[in-house]
């Protein structure tokens, strides 16, 4: 039978623990709903900015004075991935998805003879891959004491890659993140931003605009501001679903922590019984004995 004084403490302890994880989920809710803002405001600009290059890119096509960030180095040989997860845990499978997902892209490339390499942003998504490619791994982003995400740590983070790039360390550059699409539901995202990479690019802008200077001059300097502009988007992206996926662990933590709590109570409501029972069949032998 188990221990009355042993039930009452475990009682308390996932009381407290309930207590925890009620205010994480709140403190979760507010955080979520300023990080969905900033999310959902910067995709009007991120999806102009990839229209407008988009433009641009299609109307120079595969002109020799394309700016090598859109034409890339000719290879395909080394791939470096940035891999975006959160500083902190108890966010459910919010981390695991994205390296999941970086994870089986990077053993697609070296099975296929691809040399990889892994710049990470997030002490979580570092800890996971760090088993299986440490050695791959050439550096780290570490966002701990970043109160809110703005461009300046996106710009940072654009001009390490950029100078990697220039200095010939890849060829292909690929950013794995979470969209945010609700709070139960964030979707793991691959995004290619080295070569530039554009969906329905199509010559209609260059056909409605003239460009002064020539679109090449101007794609050489909206290129690197693209990149930075795709990292911001997916930070923003990432902070979102973090919150998100916190929020929803967290209510889960909290009904968990409910339903053990009415478990431990009618188990020590009937332990308690027994005891009780026992007592009154000792005291009622004892009576008749005399």
């Amino acid at each position: 039978m188990p221990n009355l004084k042993d039930l009452k403490n475990r009682i308390g302890s996932v009381k407290n623990t309930r207590k925890i994880t009620k205010a994480m989920q709140m403190v979760a809710a507010a955080k979520l709903r300023r990080a969905q803002e900033a999310a959902e405001a910067g995709r009007p600009y991120a999806d102009r900015m990839n229209a407008v290059l988009g433009g641009l890119a299609a109307s120079v096509g595969g002109s020799d004075s394309a700016p090598k960030l859109l034409s890339g180095t000719g290879a395909d040989q080394v791939h470096l991935l940035v891999v975006m997860t959160s500083e902190r845990g108890l966010c459910g499978g919010f981390n695991s998805t994205i390296v999941k997902l970086a994870r089986a892209h990077a053993q697609k490339l070296q099975a296929a003879g691809k040399t990889v390499k892994m710049l990470t942003v997030g002490k979580k998504g570092r800890e996971q891959l760090k088993r299986d490619f440490e050695s791959v791994m050439i550096d780290h982003v570490d966002l701990s004491e970043v109160k809110k995400l703005g461009y300046a740590n996106a710009h940072d983070i654009a001009k390490d890659v950029l100078s990697r790039f220039d200095g010939g360390e890849f060829d292909v550059a690929t950013i794995f993140y979470n969209r945010f699409q609700s709070v139960i539901s964030q979707i793991p995202t691959a995004s290619q931003i080295i070569p530039a990479s554009f969906e329905d690019a199509s010559g209609e802008e260059a056909t409605l605009y003239d460009y002064e200077p020539e679109e090449e001059a101007i794609l050489a300097d909206l290129l690197p501001r693209g990149v930075a502009t795709q990292i911001f988007a997916a930070l923003l992206e990432n902070g979102a679903s973090e919150q998100g996926a916190r929020m929803s662990a967290m209510d889960n933590a909290t009904r968990n922590a409910g339903d053990m709590i009415d478990k431990l109570t009618i188990q020590y409501n009937r332990s308690r019984q027994a005891v009780i029972t026992n007592e009154l069949i000792e005291i009622i032998s004892g009576a008749e004995a005399l």
